[in-house]
């Protein structure tokens, strides 16, 4: 990564943001504004944005329900894609996982995202079994990978 590059938590003001991105990057499997805002005032959810001089350049969306560590959502724009801002998303991710105490990690991925199933595995996630048609109302398939935590070190 280059320059200055920092992660927060997204507040309510970067909601329209977020949304707009979900449907430049997601098309119609898109958040919408209400879904984003209804979640992020009463989920359990953490909202996390990545800065990348001084604009936000993704976000990810991740949480705890008592047994499973859960990525529920990660996304860079396009234009500031290949400079290492998934990795660092992925890297807060199990940083709060394992902060957490979470034995494992999971999420799901479309198997038509090769760029992600590469990032994910490159992170030791191991697919588990495939979910049809879960991306609506593309219908989709996505992989449900996991993660071991115990002794977790991030790649690199």
């Amino acid at each position: 990564m280059e320059g200055d590059v920092r992660i927060r938590d997204l507040v309510e003001q970067d909601l329209p943001w977020m949304a707009a991105r979900e449907v430049e990057m997601f098309g119609r499997s898109a958040w919408s504004l209400e879904l984003i805002g209804h979640d992020f005032a009463y989920g359990f959810a953490r909202y996390r944005g990545i800065e990348a001089g001084g604009e936000l350049a993704g976000y990810a969306v991740y949480g705890f329900d008592g047994d499973a560590f859960h990525l529920m959502n990660i996304a860079v724009v396009p234009e500031r894609r290949g400079e290492g801002l998934g990795r660092a998303l992925m890297d807060d991710f199990l940083a709060e996982a394992r902060a957490l105490g979470a034995a494992d990690a999971w999420l799901e991925v479309s198997v038509e995202n090769q760029a992600a199933l590469a990032l994910y595995r490159a992170y030791g996630f191991e697919d588990v079994r495939v979910r049809r048609r879960y991306y609506q109302p593309e219908g989709v398939d996505a992989v449900v990978m996991r993660k071991a935590l115990r002794g977790y070190q991030p790649p690199g």
